[in-house]
């Protein structure tokens, strides 16, 4: 796992800017940036500020998706639930469909 890679996905999916994780977690932006991109590694204590942050313990950090996974199961479900009944109908018999 990439932690770098991870810090973006996790900053992203909270709408945040690398500026404002920086100032949330009290490390420089310039600092943060370099994580992020592999130009620096991390030390498990600014690691767990950064989680701490982020609203996320050290665990969930590591226990990300599968590579190539659209969706945890939690964001999965959350999807599900915005559809009709009409669309869940078409989405389960084209899931049959398919060969598993």
């Amino acid at each position: 796992m990439e932690v770098g890679m991870r810090i973006v996905e996790l900053r992203h999916q909270r709408g945040i800017t690398t500026n404002k994780l920086a100032n949330l977690c009290g490390l420089s932006q310039s600092f943060v940036r370099s994580v992020e991109i592999g130009e620096k590694n991390i030390s498990v204590e600014n690691l767990t500020l950064i989680c701490d942050a982020l609203h996320v313990s050290l665990k969930d950090f590591f226990d990300c998706p599968v590579e190539g996974t659209l969706f945890t199961d939690d964001e999965l479900q959350s999807q599900l639930s915005r559809l009709s009944e009409r669309q869940k109908k078409a989405l389960l018999e084209f899931i049959k469909t398919m060969k598993m």
